[in-house]
């Protein structure tokens, strides 16, 4: 490793390889886009806000005219989209290398998603998990293809599932239930390695925490709940002392292309705020399988979307 620690140089070829990065209109996801296709891949932008996605890809493909972008409409906090996405996308490309869940809402007032889901738990989670479940098969048919999920240290506040009150209608705080959120994004990504090690897969999941990174994720939060107190804290401080998106992007970017990465890991900044991208023990705390396990039912139950990974697996096998 170069004294300075990892970075976008230390990306290898990827001019074989297609990837789908979630949110890639801005921030974090357009400076992974970024980095995936200067190392050579195809790269799908999924975003929501077309005419933003359309800047970004500009704003690529200025420095890199021979970049391979592929802009395509998803919204997260619905289910219609994302299977049509899905649809159109396992249509055109018959196998995708990487799979980076990055798109993500933070700290909202309590919303909800077109399908009545609260949304930082509909669109972080819940949209992600139907959308990795769409695309499986084109992600299994790619050799060791990788698909990483983006948690926070907004996880560590523990705050847990409850199934009485999955949408959080009687008792909502914010950041309880972005924290929420974020845990289940940990927990989905492990116990989808789990599941893919067990089937004998070569695919691997592993989760990125990119750090204290001043993103427009803080000021889009801002905006969409109209500026409640800790909020408009938080978008001003990440402005202070913020890292840059390019630099917050490194954990997913090494998580997602490192050849010494393995499945079930965790990748963050060295100084867990800020730093070069190193990888990190998970605390045992931090993944009980019985909360996974209780996380994936209620995943499939609540989006319809079966994720049978063993049976996934055995079918691009031929099995």
């Amino acid at each position: 490793m170069p004294p300075m620690g990892w970075t976008t140089r230390d990306i290898t070829d990827q001019s074989e390889r297609t990837a789908v990065v979630t949110g890639a209109n801005g921030g974090l996801g357009l400076e992974t886009a970024r980095g995936l296709a200067v190392a050579g891949a195809t790269v799908v932008m999924a975003a929501r806000n077309q005419a933003k996605a359309d800047l970004a890809r500009r704003s690529i493909l200025e420095t890199h005219p021979g970049a391979r972008l592929d802009i395509r409409p998803l919204d997260l906090a619905s289910l219609a989209s994302i299977d049509g996405f899905a649809a159109g996308l396992l249509a055109e490309y018959d196998s995708i290398d990487i799979l980076i869940n990055n798109a993500g809402v933070m700290a909202t007032p309590r919303m909800e998603t077109e399908d009545q889901f609260e949304l930082q738990f509909g669109t972080n989670h819940l949209g992600h998990f139907a959308l990795t479940a769409h695309l499986m098969p084109a992600l299994l048919r790619a050799p060791g293809a990788r698909i990483v999920g983006v948690t926070s240290t907004g996880r560590h506040n523990r705050a847990r599932l409850d199934p009485d009150d999955l949408h959080m209608a009687g008792d909502y705080d914010p950041w309880r239930a972005y924290g929420r959120s974020k845990m289940a994004n940990l927990h989905f990504a492990i116990e989808l390695d789990r599941r893919l090690r067990a089937s004998g897969s070569t695919a691997a999941s592993l989760v990125a925490h990119p750090g204290f990174t001043n993103s427009d994720l803080q000021t889009q939060s801002v905006r969409a709940s109209g500026g409640g107190s800790s909020q408009r804290f938080f978008a001003t401080t990440v402005q202070w002392i913020g890292m840059s998106p390019s630099a917050g992007a490194l954990p997913q970017l090494r998580a997602a292309t490192d050849p010494a990465a393995r499945g079930g890991e965790l990748y963050t900044p060295r100084w867990v705020s800020s730093g070069r991208p190193v990888r990190r023990p998970i605390m045992a705390r931090s993944i009980d399988p019985e909360e996974m396990d209780l996380l994936w039912e209620i995943s499939e139950r609540e989006t319809g979307v079966p994720f049978d990974v063993a049976g996934l697996v055995a079918e691009a096998a031929g099995r």
